[in-house]
Parts: structure tokens; C-alpha cells; sequence
């Protein structure tokens, strides 16, 4: 499980995870806000309106979830985990910092869960500000969430400080086989 604040490169680092040839499958997670430029119903998410994330919400259908914004919610499906489990497959989450907290809570011994760090709050900034999917009042409640979700990076297994990709990537690769080889 991969946690970060947002713009931490969380899903590029999951990605290059993926791109390996490790036993692994990713969960996709259910949200309530609208894509973002070329993003899949899905592929990248599973797309819903809030009130059918609530109607969800109410038929236990969730591991977890969260309202991250307001009327904005993501949360993993039940059915996604054990779609992947079937699979025979480690299931890997690119997840916001509180669901993967309830993640690592509900599974302690079968979760390594890692925590993507931005070299620092301003670079994390210019990273928000570069993908211009945005509004300023939008990025001003990312950033300010990032100051948060920062002081939950000690309760992860692993901590990479995304400074440099390449690095990083290594680190994450290496973390992952460690846990699937134990």
C-alpha cells in the first residue's frame, strides 16, 4: 500500500511497482469527484456520483473510504480486493494517507505500507502547480491537507523521501520484493 500526500509521485512510483515482474495487481479505488484529463472510468478509478458512493457507503461495500473534500470521497471496494486476491496477486493500493492507515489497521500482517514524502511542501507545490488540473482554491486545500497528512508519516512500515525519481523508484522496488519474498 502506497500512501502520500497528493502530488508526491505516489502513482508514478506505483506505476514503475507495476511495471516490474512481480505477483502484483493494483485496486483500482472508487471516487466521487469528475476525472482529470485523460483519466478512464474504471481503468484509473471507478467513477461515481456522490450519492452512489453513498448508496455504497450503505451496503457495506467499502474496505474503507474516505470524504476527503467535501461531497468528494474515495474509498476501496470490497470487490476489488477480492477480485486481486483471487488473481493469486499482492494487491497494491495507490491510497490517500488516512485509507491507508485503515488498510494497514484492518490487515497489520499482511500490509507494507509506505509512505511517499515530498522533498518539501514547496516542492510539492510546484508539482501540483505543473499539472494544471487545478483550480488555485483546489490546490490551496491540497497543500494544506499535504501539511496534515505529513505528520502521519511515521505510522508507515517504509518512508521514501521522493527527491529524486530514479532513487525512489529503486527503493520502492526493492521494499515490495522484500515483503513478497518474507
Amino acid at each position: 500500500m502506497v500512501s502520500a500526500p497528493s502530488g508526491s509521485g505516489k502513482t508514478t512510483l506505483v506505476k514503475a511497482l507495476l511495471s516490474e515482474n512481480l505477483p502484483l495487481s493494483f485496486s483500482i479505488s472508487a471516487t466521487s469527484r469528475a476525472p482529470r484529463g485523460e483519466e478512464v472510468d474504471g481503468v484509473d478509478y471507478h467513477f461515481l456520483s456522490p450519492i452512489e458512493f453513498k448508496t455504497y457507503i450503505g451496503q457495506g461495500a467499502f474496505i474503507e473510504y474516505e470524504e476527503v473534500y467535501p461531497d468528494k470521497f474515495y474509498g476501496t471496494l470490497k470487490s476489488e480486493v477480492e477480485r486481486n486476491w483471487k488473481a493469486g496477486k499482492h494487491v497494491i493500493f495507490d491510497i490517500d494517507v488516512v485509507g491507508g492507515l485503515n488498510i494497514k489497521n484492518q490487515f497489520p500482517n499482511q500490509t507494507l505500507s509506505i509512505f511517499i514524502k515530498p522533498p518539501s511542501v514547496s516542492a510539492l507545490e510546484e508539482r501540483l502547480r505543473a499539472r494544471g488540473t487545478d483550480s488555485e482554491t483546489a490546490l490551496q486545500e491540497r497543500i494544506q491537507k499535504a501539511y496534515q497528512e505529513l505528520k502521519f508519516s511515521n505510522q508507515f512500515d517504509q518512508l521514501i523521501v521522493n527527491d529524486e525519481l530514479e532513487k525512489s523508484k529503486k527503493q520502492i522496488i526493492e521494499a515490495v520484493k522484500l515483503f513478497i519474498d518474507e
